[in-house]
């Protein structure tokens, strides 16, 4: 891969409505990026798979959503407001004489270790227990690059894991083998490297980068760290364990996942030109689980209201049972077709003349262009 190819995903992305350089009407800010409609979808859809994997289909995890701006204690306990230095945005909340000198969180990590005595008090989770929290974090980079990859404003999707002490390497293990399989399930070929001794965060006992090759190289996707009880020793946090009548500080497993770059690698893996009816093409080979449309629906020509209505019909029906459906009646079938592959629909529903006579459509589908007659009444099945 080169930067031939970056070059094409970012205009791509621009063209299509997936991300947008901020500010782009005063000649753009350096280290922010909006979402269009598209990249909200995406956005959307791999944090929604996060949350179903890392949270809902587990007992053990308590998703929170804390403040991005705290006590600016909380970042002189943790470390952070001598380790970072000019790398913290500074803020002031209040004013006149109560004006207080805060800053935009550089990590959602803190927000949770703040609220462990509250999940404790409230829930009372036997170890091990996780807390989990998708937000923004902000770090005043030197010098942000490489699109999404290195940003000022980023996303990220953390969970917190306490276990006891002599338990880590188990859970460990575990969170690695979880981010290995959501790296499959999102379209991601994803590299381990142990991190060595001399370039982990000073609160890290073990870390594995979960690397991935960009159109610049090989660079960190996600982390995985052992944290041990850096944390809540430094905000005087502990937990009782009634079981064996023991107050102790629990030890911290922690898998860290970027939602930004997690969109770049989506993009960049998806991004595929070939050949398909003696023409060449783009498209976007998303998985249908995170793909912004999971499928269109067209009329064959939209100067015929017989077909435009029963287009319609069907597509409000589906779209009931499947929200991330479009509709599309612009330009001849081949355009539309073209269309659709470049933003990654997996499928496309075509109602022609057959369907008024015997209700079956045209599906079609993304990667290899081939098109089957199926019956309505099959259609959810098909594309779920």
């Amino acid at each position: 891969m080169t930067n031939d190819l970056m070059e094409k995903v970012v205009s791509l992305c621009k063209r299509r409505g997936f991300v947008y350089p901020s500010s782009e009407i005063y000649g753009g800010f350096s280290g922010f990026w909006d979402y269009g409609p598209l990249g909200v979808e995406l956005r959307h859809n791999i944090k929604q798979h996060f949350w179903s994997k890392f949270i809902f289909e587990r007992e053990d995890i308590y998703p929170i959503s804390t403040s991005i701006i705290m006590s600016p204690k909380i970042w002189e306990a943790s470390g952070h407001v001598p380790g970072f230095g000019n790398e913290i945005f500074k803020t002031s909340v209040g004013a006149g004489e109560e004006t207080t000198t805060s800053y935009l969180r550089p990590e959602t990590a803190q927000g949770m270790f703040a609220n462990f005595k509250n999940i404790v008090d409230s829930f009372h989770p036997r170890l091990p227990f996780g807390i989990a929290q998708i937000g923004k974090a902000f770090r005043n980079e030197i010098s942000p690059r490489d699109f999404l990859f290195r940003l000022r404003e980023f996303e990220q999707m953390e969970i917190e894991y306490f276990v006891k002490g002599k338990d880590w390497e188990k859970y460990f293990e575990m969170w690695r083998g979880i981010m290995n399989g959501f790296a499959a399930e999102v379209g991601v070929k994803i590299h381990e490297f142990e991190v060595p001794t001399d370039e982990r965060a000073h609160y890290s006992k073990r870390t594995i980068d979960f690397q991935f090759d960009y159109p610049f190289g090989r660079g960190e996707l996600w982390g995985l760290a052992y944290r041990t009880d850096f944390d809540l020793k430094n905000h005087n946090l502990d937990y009782f364990d009634d079981e064996i009548g023991e107050r102790f500080m629990p030890h911290v497993v922690e898998p860290s996942l970027g939602v930004d770059r997690t969109v770049l690698a989506v993009l960049v893996s998806a991004y595929t030109e070939d050949e398909l009816g003696g023409e060449l093409r783009t498209y976007l080979k998303l998985s249908k689980n995170i793909a912004p449309v999971r499928a269109a629906v067209f009329p064959l020509l939209k100067n015929k209201p017989e077909l435009v209505n029963k287009a319609k019909e069907l597509f409000l029906n589906l779209k009931s049972q499947i929200p991330n459906l479009a509709f599309d009646d612009n330009g001849n079938i081949g355009k539309r077709y073209r269309r659709q592959d470049e933003i990654g629909t997996p499928f496309c529903i075509t109602i022609d003349f057959d369907t008024l006579q015997d209700d079956t459509v045209t599906l079609r589908d993304r990667d290899t262009g081939e098109q089957k007659r199926i019956k309505i009444t099959d259609l959810k099945e098909a594309i779920v």
